[in-house]
């Protein structure tokens, strides 16, 4: 019986497998796992094209049917993006900030032809012309957004408007209702996700073997 022969060990099947060839199957399956990221990533971008199309079309089904397929297309899949913060980049999962801004231009629109309305039942002919003033000196800025700034500012320029401002404030919706982020798992189970797997299984290997050969060459040398 006697000790373990660490000499027998050295010949066991396990050193059959050259750590080359594994190598080169790591190098494989890396290159796999990028080329796969990266086809997730272009199917996101192509359907979060579809969805700002959709937004520019104005057709609320066809949006909010774009909008879903693109959540659960990020939730169910691992979908990476390079975001750039004062010139350092980070790696981030998920679609990123997009902006459904024809929308909020949609809603927007709506809310001050709902203000205009309440404004003129009001019987308050100094609301009504200080609301039409103020169309008339912000309609010519391109930013939506930038008019309805310019909307606020020349309401507040005139005393006695507060309850003006607050009913416009209150009609026309927020711009954060109109702003996607959908953020994606660290891990899912798609093709990339699996062959990421795989990636991690072979690189546990290798360092399990790795701390294998060590432990052996340690024996060896106490027992010689």
């Amino acid at each position: 019986m006697g000790g373990l022969n660490f000499k027998k060990i050295k010949k066991w099947k396990f050193h059959r497998v050259k750590t080359w060839q594994i190598l080169l199957v790591l190098v494989a399956l890396i290159f796999l796992d990028l080329t796969l990221l990266r086809i997730d990533h272009l199917r996101m971008v192509e359907m979060r094209d579809a969805v700002l199309s959709a937004d520019e079309e104005g057709d609320e089904a066809k949006l909010s049917q774009k909008l879903e397929e693109l959540k659960d297309f990020t939730f169910s899949h691992i979908v990476v993006y390079i975001d750039e913060s004062n010139g350092t980049q980070f790696l981030n999962f998920g679609t990123g900030v997009f902006y459904l801004e024809q929308q909020y231009v949609r809603a927007a629109t709506t809310a001050l032809e709902e203000a205009r309305a309440i404004i003129e039942n009001s019987n308050s002919d100094s609301d009504g012309d200080v609301f039409q003033g103020a169309i008339d000196k912000c309609s010519s800025i391109g930013s939506y957004y930038a008019y309805i700034d310019c909307m606020y500012s020349e309401i507040d320029n005139h005393p006695g408007t507060a309850n003006l401002i607050d009913s416009v404030r209150a009609n026309i919706p927020s711009t954060e209702l109109y702003r996607k982020n959908y953020a994606s798992p660290i891990w899912a189970p798609c093709p990339a996700g699996f062959a990421i797997l795989a990636t991690l299984i072979i690189i546990l290997f290798l360092i399990c073997r790795f701390i294998f050969w060590v432990f052996l060459k340690i024996a060896l040398h106490f027992m010689r």
